[in-house]
């Protein structure tokens, strides 16, 4: 594992999250231990020796969110085929091996051929080394043997990865210690997680509302890419049913959100009544859009020019679209798939994902300035949101209420999902750090961050690989996730910085 990952969890929001969209399909992690059967019957107590080891992998695995199917000691090819057939029917996402001892290959290749899931050998030692003193002064070379048998984990691993390679098989690695191992732990709780999000991300469903912005061509998706790489499901939603939705919204339901607005956000007094009333009723039709159609994320872009409902509807979405994004159903504009996918993404760690590109950059600070109009992820602001009036919509039709906030000052790290123009997506991420000073108070998402590499470096670098102007940033340093997570899906992991 690389040093220096961390995750700063989203702090729980004002406002009820009950409503966060949840796949009816759990997350499973499957494990099984691997050794020789002809050991058992030479080794007193070997064989229940190594049983509890795995008995402690899988009290670690556990934890809220993960199902954990274990399946024991397999030590014989014949069993290695029944574990295949139960881990298949048990619908695991991710398989990891726990070597305990030496095992024959052809006590592994069956599982993992008929599991079909990445896998994870798990190489770990009961202790840091072996009693040398208290070992050779045993005076019995049986026991001796059924000792050292027991640390015998790293033994088999490259019969194993032979037989992979050769099977064409990907696998990753953790190579450990059973107990007080920090570091080889953070490492295999980290492939857990990406597996996880791997997960949320095979059973999300994209709503695909309005059209893309004219002109704007580093922002247009291959659909078909973007589901066949991250799995989900892409629904085209119509602005007229918002629109539509919009007309039933009844008078308590406007007042209530209208308290709740005032409760999540820092409201500015020249914000008009009126158009809190108008945010609020699209706010109520976009909740009921979004259940409707079990949308897990959204992007979003319509002019509604010519259509005045639609108009009015596609210019008061901001606060409700924020709302979305603060539940773990992050809405990106402009029509942005790639990075409605990063947003989705960068929450489903838990760390945020806010909608941003370069504003501007700052070479007295050595900073680059970075925000969006529109949504954002207002869990992850630095104090309370602001919502101001914009008498016009820099690029777009209308006027209405947006949102101003800064992402919270520390680590921070930036995602952008680039489809390389080859046929495959990759994922481009930077950590760097937010940091406090001047903001452009103009009623978008600002932030001021700065990178390892300098201002100046880091954009050229970002930039030499391609990717749209828009990106997401969450909270904390995550880019070791971020790289397991590719390696689980088979995608290049770009790291700038």
């Amino acid at each position: 594992m690389q040093s220096g990952s961390s995750s700063v969890p989203v702090q729980s929001a004002d406002f009820d999250s009950s409503s966060r969209n949840r796949s009816s399909f759990p997350f499973k992690v499957g494990l099984f231990g691997i050794g020789l059967d002809t050991y058992w019957a030479q080794f007193d107590g070997l064989e229940n020796r190594l049983k509890g080891y795995l008995q402690r992998v899988e009290d670690r695995f556990s934890r809220p969110g993960v199902e954990v199917v274990n399946l024991g000691l397999v030590d014989s090819p014949e069993k290695a085929l029944v574990a295949g057939h139960q881990f298949r029917q048990a619908d695991i996402d991710l398989l990891f091996i726990y070597v305990t001892t030496y095992a024959l290959s052809a006590t592994v290749l069956p599982v993992v051929q008929r599991a079909k899931v990445p896998v994870i050998i798990l190489n770990l030692s009961p202790a840091p080394a072996i009693d040398y003193a208290w070992f050779n002064q045993l005076n019995d070379r049986t026991k001796m043997t059924g000792e050292w048998l027991a640390y015998c984990s790293a033994c088999p691993v490259p019969e194993i990865a032979n037989v992979f390679r050769r099977a064409s098989i990907p696998f990753q690695q953790v190579t450990g210690m059973l107990e007080n191992d920090p570091e080889g732990w953070q490492d295999i709780d980290d492939w857990i997680e990406a597996g996880r999000v791997a997960q949320v991300m095979a059973h999300n469903c994209l709503g695909l509302m309005g059209n893309y912005y004219s002109g704007m061509l580093d922002i247009y998706s291959d659909l078909t890419l973007q589901t066949a790489t991250f799995g989900g499901h892409m629904k085209i939603v119509e602005v007229d049913e918002l629109s539509a939705l919009r007309e039933t919204v009844t008078a308590e339901q406007i007042q209530e959100r209208t308290r709740l607005f005032g409760e999540t956000f820092d409201v500015q007094d020249d914000c008009l009544p009126e158009e809190l009333d108008r945010a609020a009723r699209t706010s109520v039709a976009l909740d009921q859009l979004v259940a409707l159609h079990g949308l897990g994320s959204l992007a979003y872009y319509h002019k509604g020019s010519g259509n005045p409902a639609n108009e009015d509807t596609m210019s008061s979405v901001i606060l409700g679209n924020s709302l979305l994004t603060a539940r773990g159903i992050p809405v990106a504009g402009e029509y942005e798939v790639k990075n409605a996918q990063a947003m989705k993404i960068m929450d489903s760690f838990g760390v945020g994902g806010s909608f941003t590109e370069y504003y501007a950059m700052d070479f007295t600070d050595d900073v680059v300035l970075m925000g969006h109009d529109g949504p954002g992820h207002i869990r992850i602001a630095e104090g309370k949101t602001k919502v101001r009036p914009l008498y016009v919509y820099h690029g777009k039709v209308g006027r209405g209420l947006s949102v101003e906030m800064s992402v919270k000052n520390g680590p921070v790290t930036l995602l952008s999902v680039v489809e390389n123009g080859n046929g495959k997506i990759s994922l481009l991420v930077a950590e760097g750090e937010s940091v406090p000073g001047p903001i452009l108070q103009i009623g978008n998402t600002n932030s001021r961050y700065r990178f390892s590499p300098g201002a100046r470096q880091f954009v050229q670098t970002w930039n030499s690989h391609g990717p749209a102007h828009h990106c997401a940033v969450g909270v904390g340093h995550i880019a070791t996730k971020l790289a397991k997570l590719g390696a689980l899906l088979n995608i290049d992991v770009i790291r700038v910085c």
